[in-house]
C-alpha cells in the first residue's frame, strides 16, 4: 500500500512539465497501440450501455424502454429500435477492431470498417435465438424461487436475470471475435449485480442465478441445462498452466464442467476442469477439486476426493 511518506516530494514543475512526462513514454504508448499520425477510437462504455438497454428494449418491449407499446406499435417499436442499435452497435463493434490492431493502418482500418457491419448484422441476426433462451431463464428463475409471483416479476426485478441477459449478449459478440466489448458489457452487469460471468463461459438454457451475488463463473466453464447456483458460488480455475517465460497460457480448459441438472448451494467453490455429472447436487461451503459422477450428493462431510 502506498503511503504519504513513500510518495516522491512535491515539486514546483509547471503543468507542461508534467504533460510532457506522461506522455514522453514510448513503450507505454506502443501498448496502447498510440501511433503517430494516427486517431485512436476507443469503445465508449456509456455508447455500450445505451446499446445493451435498447437490446434488453427490443428482446422484452414494454417490460424496458418504452412502456406505452401495443400489438400495433409493436413492430415499428423494434424496428426504429433496431435501426438505432444496428448503427451503434456497428461503430463500437468498429472501434473494438481497430483498437485491438497491433499495427492499424488506413487499409487495415477500411477492413475493420467492412468486418464491423459483417459482424453487426450476424449478431443481430441471433436475437430470436437469445430471446427464446432467455425466456427459459426467466421460466426456471419463476419454478425455482417460491417467492416469485409471476414471471414478470422476475424478468423486472432479478439481478440473476439482469446479469444472465448481459452475458448472453457478450457471449455472442464474443463467439463472433468481438474484441473488448463482450468484457465490458459483463462488467456492467457485474459492477451492479456482484455476478461476475466471464463471456467466454458456454451455458445452457434454463439457467438461474438465485440471488447472485459473489457468483464467479470462470472463462472456459461449461454449463448444461437446467443449472441452478446460489450466491457466492465460484466456477474457478485451480491452477495456470505457465509458458517458457512464466506466463499464464490464454485460453486452456481451467475451469468445471457442469453437466444438466446440477444444483449449487450457496458459497460452494469448485475448481479446475472438474465434471460435475449430470443431477448432482453440491451443498453449501463445498470445496470441491475433483469430478463427481452423475446423481452425486456432495456435502462438507464427504467432499474429500476418493482414495486411489
Amino acid at each position: 500500500m502506498t503511503t504519504t511518506s513513500s510518495l516522491p516530494p512535491c515539486s514546483e514543475e509547471g503543468l507542461a512539465h508534467i504533460v510532457e512526462r506522461l506522455t514522453s513514454d514510448a513503450p507505454l504508448l506502443d501498448a496502447f497501440h498510440l501511433r503517430p499520425g494516427l486517431r485512436r477510437e476507443l469503445p465508449s462504455r456509456d455508447s455500450l450501455i445505451e446499446i445493451v438497454e435498447t437490446l434488453r428494449a427490443i428482446l422484452f418491449p414494454g417490460f424496458f424502454g418504452p412502456s406505452e407499446i401495443s400489438a400495433e406499435s409493436l413492430g415499428y417499436a423494434i424496428g426504429a429500435a433496431l435501426d438505432r442499435v444496428s448503427r451503434a452497435l456497428n461503430e463500437q463493434i468498429r472501434r473494438g477492431l481497430c483498437a485491438a490492431c497491433a499495427e492499424p493502418t488506413e487499409a487495415s482500418c477500411v477492413e475493420c470498417a467492412q468486418l464491423a457491419r459483417d459482424l453487426t448484422r450476424r449478431f443481430l441476426q441471433r436475437l430470436p435465438f437469445l430471446r427464446d433462451v432467455l425466456l427459459t431463464d426467466v421460466r426456471a428463475a419463476y419454478e425455482g424461487d417460491p417467492s416469485a409471483t409471476s414471471e414478470a416479476e422476475v424478468l423486472f426485478c432479478y439481478p440473476g436475470i439482469f446479469a444472465i441477459t448481459n452475458y448472453r449478449l457478450a457471449h455472442e459478440l464474443h463467439s463472433l471475435g468481438v474484441p473488448y466489448l463482450p468484457r465490458i458489457i459483463t462488467e456492467l452487469a457485474h459492477s451492479l449485480t456482484g455476478i461476475d460471468i466471464h463471456p467466454g463461459a458456454t451455458i445452457g438454457g434454463a439457467f438461474f442465478i438465485d440471488h447472485g451475488s459473489g457468483v464467479v463463473i470462470g472463462e472456459t466453464c461449461v454449463i448444461g441445462e437446467h443449472v441452478s447456483i446460489y450466491q457466492g458460488v465460484t466456477l474457478g480455475a485451480k491452477s495456470f498452466p505457465l509458458d517458457a517465460q512464466g506466463n499464464p497460457i490464454k485460453g486452456v480448459p481451467r475451469h468445471p464442467i457442469l453437466e444438466d441438472g446440477v444444483v449449487i448451494y450457496s458459497n460452494a467453490t469448485l475448481l479446475g476442469r472438474i465434471t460435475v455429472g449430470s443431477g448432482s447436487t453440491i451443498g453449501g461451503n463445498v470445496w470441491l477439486t475433483h469430478s463427481v459422477p452423475p446423481g452425486s450428493t456432495i456435502t462438507q462431510a464427504n467432499a474429500r476426493a476418493p482414495s486411489p
